[in-house]
């Protein structure tokens, strides 16, 4: 059966209908989510019945609440931390900030008559890449999924890890990576995500004697795209910064070896589309992390766009197959 997957990103809300794996169907909003999710919810549910019709999925014709036939269910991502038993957000931290007194579970049986499955964006970046992407056939793996913030989860023995409140790993972009850094919006200081991270980028440039003199400074946008370009040209502010934020991002990749003991580690969002990425992040672990056995091989994620829409569906089944559990016992 099909899963209606909801991928709801800080700027953009990623829809589709998914089924054995693959994204049958899909589509992109505007987040708005300064404005919180509350005033977005009738925008996603108009979109996933139109992604319905367009993937061929059978449903019951009439008003909203009437059921839908040959879907599984609703899975959501969503950044923050989540109680996925009860399909709530606990915490989030400078986007939807209404999410936390939102029932989902309730506007998903509402709009569709159907269950809600809900977690971790990061989290489900892995879990997508685990079953379909670039983890598969690994059940020791980690992720580490760069963007505007740094997030990360990891599998161990097969089983995704969540923590005692939901908190497991998601945190790692909150993970100290220097004592005396920068004070992170978590109010951590020296997090991974306050050192190197898209919205901390601009800040950290700003830090450069030589930012004046460089080519960064004509940048309308400020991003890891133009840091990576005019460094391979030879500036050295862009190289500088380049640098820094490789050290960082391998730092922490140390740090989850050290932690949870991985096969494997896959580095996701956009800026990993970079070709200096991997190979210095590569050459840092293998020279730091104290793996006496082993060599943990990091590697881009596969999916891109979709890895949390597909890991919807792994969700969703493994809800269900909770609940079977739970009421036949």
């Amino acid at each position: 059966m099909a899963v209606l997957a909801c991928d709801l990103g800080g700027t953009r809300i990623k829809l589709g209908v998914v089924e054995a794996g693959r994204v049958l169907a899909r589509r992109i909003l505007d987040a708005e989510s300064a404005h919180g999710l509350g005033p977005r919810l009738s925008a996603v549910e108009a979109a996933l019945r139109e992604l319905c019709d367009e993937a061929g999925v059978a449903r019951v014709a009439g008003v909203a609440g009437a059921g839908m036939a040959g879907v599984a269910g609703v899975g959501i991502s969503i950044p923050g931390i989540i109680d996925p038993h009860a399909g709530r957000v606990l915490a989030i931290n400078a986007k939807y900030d209404d999410a936390t007194q939102l029932d989902l579970g309730a506007w998903a049986r509402q709009c569709f008559n159907l269950p809600l499955a809900m977690d971790n964006d990061a989290r489900m970046a892995l879990i997508g890449e685990w079953r379909h992407g670039a983890g598969r056939g690994c059940d020791n793996i980690a992720m580490i999924t760069l963007g505007t913030g740094i997030g990360v989860a990891a599998v161990v023995e097969g089983r995704v890890l969540r923590g005692a409140h939901g908190q497991a790993t998601i945190l790692g972009g909150h993970l100290t990576v220097d004592y005396a850094g920068r004070r992170c919006t978590c109010g951590n200081i020296g997090c991974a995500e306050a050192e190197a991270s898209t919205d901390v980028l601009a800040a950290l440039a700003q830090t450069r004697d030589d930012l004046a003199t460089s080519a960064l400074a004509g940048e309308t946008i400020l991003d890891y795209r133009a840091v990576f370009d005019w460094a391979k040209r030879g500036d050295t502010c862009a190289a500088a910064l380049r640098d820094h934020s490789l050290n960082v991002w391998a730092a922490l990749a140390v740090n989850l070896v050290h932690a949870f003991d991985p096969e494997r580690i896959v580095v996701g969002g956009g800026i990993a589309a970079s070709d200096d990425l991997l190979p210095a992040m590569q050459r840092y672990v293998d020279q730091y992390a104290w793996t006496p056995r082993h060599r943990v091989e990091l590697v881009r994620g596969r999916l891109g766009d979709d890895a949390a829409l597909v890991a919807c569906e792994w969700l969703v089944e493994k809800n269900h197959r909770g609940t079977e559990t739970q009421s036949s016992g």
